[in-house]
């Protein structure tokens, strides 16, 4: 693998613990803390746990050597060939446990907040350029509007806000993975940072996907440790996408009393991809304050967090924010705010012509035979009764419906002027009066 990725520069490994910018206690807690947590007494498994070169390791070890906490085993390690072993002196553990009771916090070393930001800036997603074919590519399998992508493909490309809005059904949030799809590329995801001497963790498996498994055998790690840091994960740009149950302190740190560390929140594990805020309208704030709440970063590509002193610190903020709600822009913002979203952009329901070829590929998928009395009596009769008003889900639910009523009959799958009828009663709910 060369140094570089999609254009994205790696960030370069550490060459001594003078050079990494890091409190030189907390390097040397952080080792103390992974040995007696996991039980590791040689430099090549230490190295992998807290994420170094074994050189720099090596020079933790003799530093912690030098201050008595640790010893050398002075018994060559039968598996690993000629290396040495280290272990914890009685002075030793009492200052591991010691740091355990300030922060529980060990393994990968933290990459400090001033170094994390140049190698968001490597890979900014202001960076990227999303060409026609490759927005076409990764919508291949939705119908759209021609007119869209001429809209789609310059706010992609631009990095900035893109207010999405429409009646619902229409694919909003289908689009907004589309985009994500078109990226394409790889970042380097921090494992945690650091910042004012507390640790904030970054990468989750849960929003970030590895694009590869770093583990290294031991005969080979001379030949790759020094490839990129490993205090970062390679991943596939970031997507974190919210709906309804968003609340504004979701976008702060999370502190975790237990363990005494920091969970970075979702904007910032979003960094340098795409955080799609879904549904926008349907949260328990509404949507001007969560709006509100965005308006510095979007505008200065910066955040602002607080530790738990209330010390304020910022962060850099490198992402394409996508906004997607059924509601009309000035019912739920005011001028101040649709300003500040870079693009907006109707996605209206489909014309009756892609109405139609969404439905004949839906039927081709679910093997589902297309009848032609069927169709016109959906056209002629059930669609004026909602003044020919199309959505892009309604092909799925129709023919979906349809296939259950044939399971259910037990005959082979088909559609009739009848199976339209009893699958459009399903489609919406006849306006009555329950009485109580």
């Amino acid at each position: 693998m060369n140094m570089q990725t999609s254009n994205v520069m790696a960030p370069p490994a550490p060459k001594s613990i003078a050079g990494m910018q890091l409190p030189p206690a907390m390097m040397r807690d952080i080792l103390l803390k992974t040995m007696f947590r996991m039980n590791l007494d040689m430099v090549t498994e230490i190295s992998r746990m807290i994420c170094l070169p074994i050189p720099v390791t090596q020079e933790l070890v003799d530093v912690a050597r030098g201050q008595k906490l640790l010893e050398a085993t002075g018994t060559l390690n039968a598996n690993n060939g000629s290396e040495m072993g280290y272990q914890l002196t009685d002075q030793g553990k009492a200052r591991a446990l010691d740091a355990l009771a300030q922060s529980e916090y060990f393994g990968a070393m933290p990459v400090p907040l001033d170094v994390y930001r140049e190698q968001v800036k490597r890979q900014s997603i202001r960076n990227i350029r999303v060409t026609r074919d490759q927005l076409t590519a990764a919508m291949g399998h939705l119908i759209l509007p021609k007119k869209l992508l001429d809209h789609l493909g310059p706010a992609v490309g631009a990095g900035r806000s893109i207010l999405m809005y429409g009646p619902p059904g229409n694919g909003k949030s289908s689009i907004s993975n589309g985009i994500r799809d078109a990226l394409g590329d790889k970042i380097y995801v921090p494992r945690a940072i650091e910042y004012s001497g507390q640790v904030i963790t970054v990468y989750d498996p849960i929003v970030h996907s590895a694009a590869e498994a770093d583990v290294d055998d031991p005969t080979s790690l001379r030949r790759t440790s020094g490839r990129f840091d490993t205090r970062y994960v390679l991943c596939e740009r970031p997507t974190v996408i919210t709906g309804g149950e968003l609340s504004l302190s979701m976008l702060d740190l999370v502190y975790n009393p237990t363990a005494r560390t920091y969970q970075a929140p979702l904007q910032l594990k979003a960094t340098g991809g795409i955080f799609i805020v879904d549904d926008l309208g349907r949260q328990a704030e509404p949507p001007q304050a969560l709006v509100n709440r965005w308006i510095v970063p979007l505008e200065e590509n910066k955040d602002i967090l607080a530790l738990q002193s209330g010390e304020k610190f910022e962060v850099p903020f490198d992402t394409l924010v996508i906004f997607s709600t059924n509601f009309h822009p000035n019912e739920i913002f005011d001028r101040a705010a649709l300003r500040r979203i870079f693009f907006k952009i109707k996605i209206d329901g489909p014309e009756q012509e892609d109405f139609l070829k969404i439905f004949a590929m839906v039927a081709r998928k679910r093997k589902m035979p297309l009848d032609e009395s069927a169709l016109v009596h959906l056209l002629k009769k059930k669609y004026p009764t909602i003044e020919n008003i199309y959505a892009n889900y309604q092909p799925i639910f129709l023919i979906d419906q349809m296939i259950a009523i044939c399971e259910f009959e037990g005959i082979p799958y088909q559609m009739s002027p009848d199976l339209i009828d009893r699958a459009w009663a399903n489609m919406f709910v006849k306006e009555e009066e329950i009485i109580h």
